[in-house]
């Protein structure tokens, strides 16, 4: 049995990696022709993730044609991980078996792209490379490896413009993918528009907020919305607030973790990166410091509902400030489920007390920001013998969590009101330095007052009980002034 189809007791890349997207209509795979290649000629192994990522990424549909030719294969897998490994078999085992394919490898930097190059020129010089090796070119702006049989492999770094024009290209390697604007992805991609074969590989780590990341980013939503019907995501990574400290967490992030990538290679990337390029480029966690929005909307777009009946008394209640605006969140709590809805809105603080002593009564509570515009309400509404309280740091980060907890897995809802999406939607995440867990980055997001009071509602909401007496009637409308 080739060692590209799985042994029995082996994860499936599902298991392995994060999010798996694969493409409609899969009849075939050009893989096993590739691995055995590679495996018999070569001198190349493959872990079994590996060998999973090959068959879904040289995936053919009926027709013949690859069925990742139209939105191409991503991937989103943390450095140290074995991904060049992967794709230099990849594409040498393809450049052989198909002659005359023409591969093109970008990376955004030079450096990257230059230490990319003599890598692979000292794989083509090994013993049982060369025979299938013409030359390889290594001029400036002109580095190459030709093969015997009239394929090629070019490579360039895109901050010099390289990849444009280019006629006649069968395959894309982006390497970098993460720094890559929609402009470049279209010039590249028209490199292909001769090609019958035809394949683009995205491969990168989780952006940073400065990144041109729009296409890959668009990738990764529509792979985790179920709407990349032809394309391929594969992302390896761990969810937000995991231990960055645990080698639990790295074993989950780095499919090589650690049987090819040692401890040792962590912890020295670790000390080597700021703590929050570690959570990216080391762990694969997406939306760090400001990434892309917390919640992607097609995701929240979802949770509509209409709420608890009229008169329902919330479980809490969260408050929050910004730009001379006050935002009062409620939360009611069915069984498991929470409902969120801005229930008031004011510029003046003495209103917005006034609305909490008549609706909040005695027993739920109200979480207030210690810090800014909101932070003198704790007292006023204590003296009106209200429930309130000051949230510390551990209530907004376990309402941050419970936010994207409840998104993801569809028991949070809301009434679709445009000033708690648009500020979800400008919200930005900000981690600790030891990255367990994160708030909002009041630098970078805007709007904040809404969807802050939604979360500290949320935290308050984990100490109350369900209520259904409508002992402390509120009619769940926004009122503004």
């Amino acid at each position: 049995m080739s060692p590209s189809m799985m042994k029995p007791g082996t994860p499936k890349l599902s298991e392995v990696a994060r999010k798996v997207s694969a493409p409609t209509g899969i009849v075939s795979t050009m893989w096993p022709a590739v691995e055995e290649t590679c495996r018999s000629k070569l001198g190349i192994l493959f872990d079994p993730w590996q060998n999973q990522s090959g068959r879904l990424a040289l995936a053919r549909r009926a027709d013949g044609r690859m069925a990742a030719t139209v939105d191409g294969v991503g991937m989103s897998i943390c450095r140290q991980a074995g991904k060049t490994h992967w794709m230099t078999g990849l594409i040498f085992g393809l450049s052989i078996i198909r002659p005359g394919t023409s591969t093109v490898w970008s990376a955004h930097h030079a450096r990257t792209h230059g230490e990319t190059f003599l890598s692979m020129a000292a794989f083509a010089e090994r013993l049982r490379v060369a025979p299938y090796i013409e030359q390889v070119f290594r001029g400036s702006g002109e580095e190459e490896i030709r093969f015997a049989n009239g394929s090629r492999i070019l490579f360039g770094a895109r901050e010099r413009g390289f990849g444009r024009g280019i006629p006649g290209v069968d395959v894309i390697v982006a390497d970098e993918a993460q720094i890559m604007s929609e402009n470049a992805v279209d010039a590249m991609t028209a490199t292909m528009n001769t090609s019958k074969f035809g394949l683009a590989f995205y491969i990168g780590t989780p952006p940073k907020p400065a990144d041109p990341s729009e296409a890959f980013t668009r990738m990764r939503d529509e792979a985790w919305a179920g709407t990349l019907a032809d394309g391929v995501w594969i992302e390896f990574g761990v969810d937000t607030g995991a231990d960055p400290n645990a080698a639990s967490t790295w074993a989950r992030a780095n499919p090589s973790y650690p049987h090819r990538t040692p401890a040792e290679s962590m912890k020295r990337l670790q000390r080597k990166l700021s703590p929050e390029s570690f959570l990216r480029e080391g762990l694969g966690i997406w939306d760090v410091g400001g990434g892309s929005a917390i919640v992607p909307a097609h995701q929240w777009t979802q949770l509509v509902a209409p709420g608890p009946a009229l008169g329902k008394a919330p479980d809490s209640f969260g408050v929050a400030a910004h730009d001379n605006q006050f935002s009062v969140v409620a939360c009611w709590v069915g069984g498991e489920s929470r409902h969120v809805e801005e229930v008031f809105a004011n510029p003046r603080l003495d209103l917005v007390a006034d609305f909490l002593a008549a609706r909040a009564g005695r027993r739920a509570p109200i979480l207030v920001p210690n810090y800014g515009a909101a932070a003198p309400l704790q007292p006023m509404l204590q003296a009106k013998r209200v429930n309130a309280r000051s949230a510390s740091t551990g209530d907004v980060g376990r309402g941050c969590e419970l936010l994207v907890e409840g998104c993801e897995a569809g028991w949070l809802s809301h009434a679709d009101q445009v000033q708690l999406a648009d500020s979800l939607a400008a919200a930005r995440k900000k981690f600790g330095r030891d990255g367990a867990a994160w708030t909002f980055d009041l630098k970078l997001s805007t709007l904040n007052a809404p969807i802050m009071a939604t979360v500290l509602a949320l935290a308050g909401a984990t100490k109350t009980r369900t209520t259904n007496s409508g002992e402390r009637s509120t009619r769940k409308v926004r009122v503004t002034n």
